[in-house]
């Protein structure tokens, strides 16, 4: 990770330790990076947030200044930006969304020409002109000076391109769709109401500042409930920016990414359309996924946390099927991201062709308790570097033994130290987490 840029792009409060002059720097870097050989056109999204539309404008003014054209999708996904980019010739696509993140926070996600995460060297020179230890970039002028497009058509092409996935209507089944107060607002219900399926839909209004506020992925709890009051097949809850998917099955229980990926993958497994039976996890995912995937013959491996590392295995390795525990889900053969909507289709594709019910299909894997807590540290490497918390780490690891783990690791958005167990009971999570957290407390 750089000084700005972490796992998922320049994060941080807005005009506290992300402004403005950030965003017009990165604007201003983009714009000559890209156009150094010819005219340089850049797509940008954004979400709901309050802030979201001043780092627009921000972004927008740096970009210009250096003569690129910019094109506005407007109010949108993150996959929605990517599959953009790499269907239309953009240049690169900026997504400005904080994801999962309270309405405080925002952030700057870069996607390249290919509609990827942008490359490590290229965030490197970006941060290097922010810090001003490169020359400073010269303005554009007269008409080399870049102009805004209204793009609102690519965003409704990506919604033309979701509609055309599915091979089967949806119109018996009743779904549930948790917007999130974000991007998924403007687009979610429109896809499932055009393949055919009786939508309801909950957090759907977002004013600025309600976006992730006690719903969507990270606050499950609200789909959950809706699902059971109104008596639905299925819902699927979204985070801010709509790059993550997690479900309700029809009794109200959370199907998170593991599960998606089990039922998922052994579907696609059936079918012949799961290069080498492997599906891509990260260190995160539960024991149980493992030990029913090994039962079905379904094969897996395991990356570094982040969609990130796991998008940078499939494409390595050419696997079809890869995600992560907090439901960001790649489906490499229709995406070059996490996409929830996308995601919340293919789920629907296995109920529809197996004729059963979401709750069936992941009844197949027992999940092992688990329990993660984040600790706000000031220097995340001192805390894990120091004896007593290391020491601490080391017991927990031997007390375990072969039934559990535990899994310490640096948060790559946020000051934070994330202390993940999994135990045969909830109690010995609640224990063990316990003990490394007072100690890294105590050394503070």
């Amino acid at each position: 990770m750089g000084k700005y840029f972490g796992t998922d792009g320049f994060r941080g409060e807005a005009n506290v330790n992300l402004t403005v002059e950030h965003a017009y720097k990165v604007g201003r870097f983009l714009g000559w990076y890209y156009g150094r050989e010819h005219k340089a056109q850049v797509v940008i999204g954004k979400d709901t947030r309050r802030s979201s539309y001043m780092f627009e404008y921000s972004l927008v003014a740096g970009l210009t200044a250096s003569g690129a054209d910019v094109y506005l999708l407007h109010v949108t996904t993150t996959p929605s930006v990517s599959y953009v980019v790499r269907t239309e010739g953009f240049d690169c696509g900026i997504m400005i969304s904080a994801s999962h993140n309270p309405f405080y926070d925002n952030g700057i996600k870069i996607i390249n020409g290919n509609g990827y995460k942008l490359e490590a060297d290229v965030e490197q020179k970006i941060e290097d002109y922010i810090d001003g230890k490169t020359e400073e970039i010269p303005f554009a002028t007269r008409e080399n000076i870049g102009r805004t497009v209204d793009f609102s058509a690519g965003r409704n092409r990506y919604i033309g391109y979701l509609i055309s996935l599915p091979t089967r209507s949806f119109k018996t089944m009743r779904v549930g769709l948790d917007c999130s107060n974000g991007s998924a607002s403007s687009i979610a219900k429109s896809v499932f109401d055009a393949l055919g399926a009786k939508t309801y839909v909950i957090n759907n209004e977002p004013d600025g500042t309600n976006i992730n506020r006690d719903c969507g992925s990270t606050h499950i709890e609200g789909l959950q409930a809706f699902v059971k009051e109104k008596g639905l097949d299925v819902g699927f809850a979204y985070d801010g920016d709509a790059d993550r998917c997690l479900a309700v099955d029809e009794n109200g229980n959370v199907i998170d990414g593991d599960l998606i990926l089990y039922v998922c993958g052994k579907y696609l497994k059936e079918i012949g359309q799961l290069k080498d039976d492997m599906i891509v996890t990260t260190v995160m995912s539960n024991i149980g996924l493992y030990k029913a995937c090994d039962k079905v013959g379904l094969h897996y491996q395991q990356t570094k946390v982040g969609d990130k590392y796991v998008f940078e295995n499939m494409m390595e390795n050419g696997y079809r099927l890869g995600g992560e525990q907090s439901g960001h889900i790649i489906f490499s053969k229709h995406a070059t991201t996490g996409d929830g909507i996308l995601t919340s289709l293919k789920i629907m594709e296995v109920l529809l062709e197996k004729k059963t019910t979401l709750g069936m299909l992941a009844s197949e894997v027992k999940i092992y308790p688990q329990l993660l807590e984040n600790l706000r540290v000031t220097d995340k490497k001192a805390v894990l570097e120091h004896p007593a918390v290391k020491e601490v780490i080391e017991q927990v690891k031997e007390d375990l033994g072969s039934d559990g783990r535990i899994l310490v690791r640096e948060s790559g958005t946020e000051p934070l130290l994330r202390v993940m167990v999994e135990a045969t009971t909830q109690e010995l999570c609640k224990e063990y987490v316990g003990k490394v957290i007072e100690t890294m407390k105590s050394i503070m």
